[in-house]
Parts: structure tokens; C-alpha cells; sequence
């Protein structure tokens, strides 16, 4: 960006746009401006030069509707740039019961709740559908040993935060699910097999407006 250029960063979300404006000015940053508002809506007065969408998507029913919205806002030649998640990229190495209904579960229940679970395989696709050129994507992924703890902790997070949806739409049930233990067994079962587990991959795609999209 440099001292010339300037940022615009928008969410729904007031609270988490004033933890955003608190670290702005702790690091006496100026040229970065926050506003709230709905992503489907949204447009500044001037063009920009790079539109980011980081971890939206997912959460959309037409991506690529807001995709076009935003490249109105875009300056020619400008760079359109998505980042998100592809949950179905998540494994254990072997394959294990529990690693991969709970896997299953979240799937299923962001679904349920009107997410895109695996849009970060779908990137591309929606880029060039919104009417992107010289389109790129990427994806990264972490591979952990059967005795770290992050993967059982993050998918038993996961699954917590889930659990209402998971046990109203029938996909398991609360005895299932064993909340209290899930991590603690989630460890074991990888550890008792020397099973790598695979957390979610982050992916990224981007391209440029050429010309009229």
C-alpha cells in the first residue's frame, strides 16, 4: 500500500470494527478507515485499485452476485482477490472413525445453517463467473502429528459450536456427539494409529478486471 495509498475495511459487525479501529490507532496507522456495512451493498466514492474478500463467501447464498457487485467498484486492471475455506479438505491419515464423522458433522451443519463448507474449491470458478481474467488460485494446509493437539482441539471447537444444529436437524445426537470427551478421544483414536490429521485448507484465488466485466 505504501504512505500513498489508502485501505477501506467494512463488516456488519460494530463490535468487531471497533476492536479493528482500537488496534488502528494503538499503531498510529492513518490511512486506513473502517465502515459498517452489508458486503452486498457496499461502494466508495472512488475506484480501487484491489478488492479482498477474506472469509465471506462461505457465508453467502450468491458469491458471485457480490463478486459483480464489487467489480463495479474496482478500477480497471484492478486485482480481485478471495480467501476461504474448503472444510472437506480435512482428514486423518489413515482414515478414523470418530476424526471422520466428526468431519462429517460440521459439514453437514454448515450446510444445514446456509454455509459453503467447501466454497474454497469453488474459488476459481466463482472469480471467472463473476467475470475475472488471468485468474490463479492456491490453497494451504497443515499437517499435524497424531500427538499434537491443535486439529482434535480445533475440531472438537468446531463441533461444539455446532452442536444446537448438528442434534435439531437429526445429523447426531447429543450422546453422539459426547462433547465432554470429544477432544480427549479425538487425540487418542489419532495417537493409537500414528495418524496425521489434516485441518481444514485455507484457499485463495484472484484475477484482474480487463476491460468491461
Amino acid at each position: 500500500m505504501g504512505p500513498a495509498g489508502a485501505v477501506v475495511g467494512i463488516d456488519q459487525a460494530a463490535a468487531t470494527l471497533a476492536v479493528a479501529e482500537e488496534r488502528r490507532l494503538a499503531a498510529h496507522i492513518e490511512n486506513v478507515r473502517f465502515v459498517e456495512a452489508d458486503a452486498h451493498a457496499f461502494r466508495d466514492d472512488e475506484a480501487f485499485d484491489a478488492v479482498v474478500a477474506r472469509l465471506i463467501l462461505f457465508h453467502l447464498s450468491d458469491p458471485v452476485k457480490v463478486l459483480r457487485h464489487h467489480l463495479g467498484g474496482l478500477a480497471e486492471g484492478g486485482l480481485m482477490l478471495v480467501i476461504d475455506f474448503d472444510v472437506g479438505s480435512a482428514r486423518s491419515e489413515p482414515p478414523l472413525p470418530l476424526f471422520t464423522a466428526a468431519r462429517d458433522w460440521v459439514i453437514e451443519a454448515f450446510r444445514r445453517a446456509g454455509a459453503n463448507p467447501i466454497i474454497g474449491t469453488q474459488l476459481g470458478l466463482l472469480l471467472r463467473d463473476a467475470g475475472l481474467s488471468g485468474i490463479q488460485t492456491f490453497g494451504i494446509q497443515s499437517y499435524l502429528p497424531p500427538d499434537d493437539a491443535a486439529g482434535p482441539a480445533l475440531l472438537s471447537a468446531v463441533v461444539r459450536s455446532l452442536a444446537p444444529v448438528i442434534v435439531a436437524n437429526g445429523i447426531a445426537t447429543e450422546k453422539e456427539l459426547a462433547l465432554d470427551s470429544l477432544q480427549e478421544r479425538l487425540s487418542r483414536e489419532l495417537q493409537a494409529s500414528r495418524a496425521v490429521g489434516l485441518i481444514p485448507a485455507v484457499a485463495g484465488g484472484w484475477g484482474r478486471l480487463l476491460g468491461e466485466a
